[in-house]
């Protein structure tokens, strides 16, 4: 059943409290988000993966609101971030920096620095070109860098190409099908100033197929009990995450046959495992409300303009990315197709097409469902507009995590160079 539904009075609703009136209070547009939503999918993934030991590391990437991260640190996970800023995010939320995990191919040594400086728990080293350099940031902080190798095992995720990280064409992880890896993680693990952690992978995201996750973690696997048979350290394995949700129904994603296959490959084989879900927590945990402006026929089209646009939510222009839209009020019989536009600039600037729409007017209001992942994490003030302020709703109360940016604060972060010499 999805966390948002109708009440008695047929008002789009969210553990107890009407969503329009939510937007009555804070305004539109707006993100919201399910307290109860949230703790129920993470307490469900987190059983999937109890029977192997399993560790949960929010990929924050998803969603940043540091009233999220609080929730699922008190949950019990941990984060993986693939940033300085997301690291001092998770600090700032009471993450403990020896439940985070540093992922990404692109970190500075002022990032590593400072990770190794708060004692992080793991470091997913991409390249050797990284590892070197990790190395030498230990060596001249005297300490021991806990190092993971992120592997690329080349499996097709079947996904959309943009988020598809898994294939030898990507530019993540270290290549096993030459034996790159094996080769480098023994190179770390001789290293006097790398404690080596393990291995992981991540193949992409929104896989709804578990086909690819059996081959990737297979892959894994094997190179893993070689490398610990050779006598080398591999305590643990970083599967990533990338489960998929239905974008369709906005219902809560069923975790159970994950968590068999994982327990099939993984059960009694001596090794901590480690898992990165981020969509399958939060996006149908979260809607994006915004209100109608104008109706405009054009041609043969409708037009339904709305306050909301590609600045708070990209992922339609982006990804080509369909989000279920659904009226706030008790909805009439749909009476044509139409596109839901924001008022960006850009033709690309919509939140839906081609949908069959009831009859609407301006001031009604809309839900853009499923955004609870890479919605606010993603959005941006192109055109300076100030992106949807973010709201979570807990035990029938919402409470406010970020309020809309006032444009004047954007404007005072910049400066105007002195122009005395340039002739008007």
């Amino acid at each position: 059943m999805c966390v948002f539904y109708r009440n008695n009075n047929e008002e789009l609703s969210v553990d107890g409290m009407s969503l329009g009136a939510i937007a009555k209070q804070y305004g539109s547009p707006l993100y919201v988000y399910s307290a109860a939503g949230i703790t129920d999918a993470f307490t469900r993934f987190q059983n999937a993966v109890a029977p192997v030991n399993g560790k949960v590391y929010f990929a924050m990437k998803a969603n940043s609101a540091l009233g999220v991260l609080a929730l699922i640190g008190k949950l019990g996970g941990g984060m993986d971030i693939v940033s300085a800023g997301e690291l001092a995010r998770a600090i700032a939320a009471g993450i403990k920096p020896s439940d985070v995990v540093f992922s990404g191919v692109g970190k500075t040594n002022d990032e590593i620095r400072q990770a190794l400086a708060c004692n992080i728990g793991q470091i997913n080293a991409e390249s050797q070109a990284e590892v070197a350099a990790i190395s030498a940031i230990a060596k001249e902080m005297d300490l021991l860098a806990p190092v993971a190798l992120r592997v690329n095992v080349d499996v097709s995720p079947s996904t959309h190409a943009k988020i598809s990280t898994g294939e030898r064409n990507t530019k993540f992880g270290i290549s096993t099908n030459q034996r790159e890896a094996c080769d480098i993680y023994q190179q770390m693990a001789k290293d006097p100033h790398i404690s080596p952690a393990g291995l992981a992978v991540h193949i992409g995201s929104q896989i709804r197929d578990l086909a690819p996750f059996e081959r990737a973690y297979s892959a894994l696997l094997a190179l893993a009990i070689e490398l610990r048979n050779a006598g080398w350290p591999v305590p643990n394995l970083d599967l990533g995450g990338g489960v998929g949700i239905d974008y369709d129904t906005a219902g809560p994603t069923d975790f159970k046959e994950y968590g068999l296959l994982v327990q099939r490959l993984f059960a009694g084989q001596g090794f901590n495992l480690g898992f990165e879900p981020g969509r399958a927590i939060i996006a149908n945990n979260g809607a994006l409300i915004t209100q109608v402006i104008y109706v405009k026929q054009g041609g043969d089209k409708r037009f339904i303009i709305v306050d909301a646009a590609m600045n708070d939510l990209l992922r339609p222009t982006l990804y080509e990315a369909h989000h279920a839209i659904w009226p706030l009020d008790k909805p009439g019989i749909s009476t044509s197709k139409a596109d839901i536009v924001g008022p960006v600039c850009e033709t690309g600037d919509y939140l839906g097409l081609d949908r069959d729409m009831p009859n609407l007017s301006a001031g009604d209001g809309l839900a853009i469902l499923s955004a609870g992942a890479y919605g606010a994490a993603m959005a941006s003030n192109y055109n300076s507009r100030s992106p949807a302020a973010e709201v979570m709703v807990v035990d029938g109360a919402a409470h406010l995590l970020r309020a809309a940016r006032p444009i004047a604060d954007y404007i005072n972060d910049e400066m105007i160079p002195n122009y005395t010499d340039i002739p008007e």
